[in-house]
């Protein structure tokens, strides 16, 4: 989930429009990635690959037991953008300009850009990436009007505010353009065709998951997390609850640091330093693993003071690495551009029917929700996921 204030700045897109390259990947590509995700995680876990050595090599071994995942939903989707390139095939795709708009231009967005940029060029349609540079709900939906009045013909969206975005929604669904929600879900109501992304509730049941495992079942945890009003952060804080349930770890705290990097630093160190009782922090956000990991290093309380935290900021994969956080619940961006792209065109030429037909067996049991997959990642299976993301062209 990702901060809008956090620290580090995407390498590309950062709220300029960036036109894709073309680079060779089909559906054959996506389903390499799947099989070497399958690879990857059957070397994660306690007995998993060592995540490296040399001068980075991890301090301790704490997280080892925490099972780590990386498959995520790689392998069914593969199928699903096969099924929907073959109902394409015999179709005139080459009037169709897609554009896939997210809510802040951070690392986390570079997977998502590379995924979108070889799924419409595998496709053979054009595709625009955006990202408002500062997260700001004005410079997103004027970015929305912009490529509307260029003449897209389908949109992809992580929605920085649901109720804002209502509007430009039914304006492109009258003009016959989709909208794919993803990374953050919308209301049914809102008019958006599909959410394609993670299932927040069960990537906060993961992060629970583990940080019981990695509390020996006793502790007190504080939440630490961007906002405590929008829906894909109360339904993980909701899942990272219900899987605490029964334990001895319990949520003594849920800190909001309104979207602000240094603010969740702040608030890190105040709630080890005033409570001495706390050995427990979930970062939900994805700055909020490495304000964690800053506070706790700082204090000298590695190893003591488990962390749990949410999507993989370069820093965060450096803490996991040295010890410093014990495992980091992930999403799948690179699959949110990708298969962003064939739904968007198949939404697009074949009609909603059509493609519905073909996606309801890849559902979830809401019926609107196609989950890009829930990860996670610890010391033991870091390497297998660097070596993906290197599979991938993922810097």
């Amino acid at each position: 989930m990702r901060g809008v204030r956090s620290v580090r700045r995407a390498g590309t897109g950062q709220g300029t429009g960036l036109v894709t390259r073309p680079v060779r990947w089909g559906v054959a590509g996506v389903a390499a990635m799947a099989l070497l995700a399958t690879g990857g995680c059957s070397k994660s876990g306690a007995g998993g690959s060592s995540s490296g050595a040399g001068a980075d090599a991890p301090a301790s071994s704490a997280g080892a037991a925490i099972k780590g995942d990386i498959t995520f939903n790689d392998a069914k989707l593969a199928e699903l953008d096969a099924a929907l390139k073959a109902a394409l095939a015999s179709k005139d795709v080459s009037k169709q300009e897609l554009a896939m708009v997210v809510n802040v231009a951070t690392d986390y967005w570079n997977a998502g850009k590379v995924g979108f940029d070889k799924g419409v060029s595998s496709l053979g349609v054009k595709g625009t990436y955006q990202a408002p540079a500062n997260g700001r709900l004005d410079q997103q939906l004027s970015i929305i009007q912009t490529l509307r009045g260029q003449g897209i013909t389908g949109l992809s969206v992580s929605a920085i505010d649901p109720t804002a975005i209502k509007a430009p929604i039914s304006s492109a669904n009258k003009a016959g353009i989709p909208v794919l929600a993803i990374d953050s879900p919308l209301p049914k109501e809102d008019g958006a065709a599909l959410y394609l992304g993670t299932p927040n509730y069960q990537a906060g049941q993961k992060a629970g998951e583990a940080m019981k495992e990695a509390l020996g079942g006793k502790g007190q945890v504080v939440v630490l997390v961007g906002s405590l009003t929008t829906s894909n952060a109360v339904q993980r804080i909701a899942g990272f609850e219900d899987a605490l349930k029964g334990s001895g770890v319990k949520v003594v705290q849920k800190l909001s640091d309104g979207m602000d990097a240094s603010k969740a630093l702040t608030n890190a160190q105040t709630a080890i330093q005033t409570n001495p009782d706390v050995n427990g922090l979930y970062g939900v956000y994805s700055y909020d693993g490495p304000s964690a990991g800053q506070a706790v290093k700082a204090a000298g309380k590695t190893g003591k003071v488990k962390i749990i935290s949410d999507d993989s900021d370069p820093q965060t994969l450096k803490f996991i690495r040295s010890g410093v956080i014990q495992a980091t619940v992930l999403q799948q961006p690179y699959q949110q551009g990708y298969t962003g792209a064939y739904l968007l065109t198949a939404l697009r030429v074949l009609g909603e029917s059509a493609t519905m037909k073909i996606v309801q067996p890849y559902l979830e049991q809401d019926g609107t929700t196609l989950s890009s997959g829930v990860g996670l990642v610890t010391q033991a299976n870091l390497a297998d996921y660097q070596a993906k993301l290197k599979h991938l062209g993922i810097s």
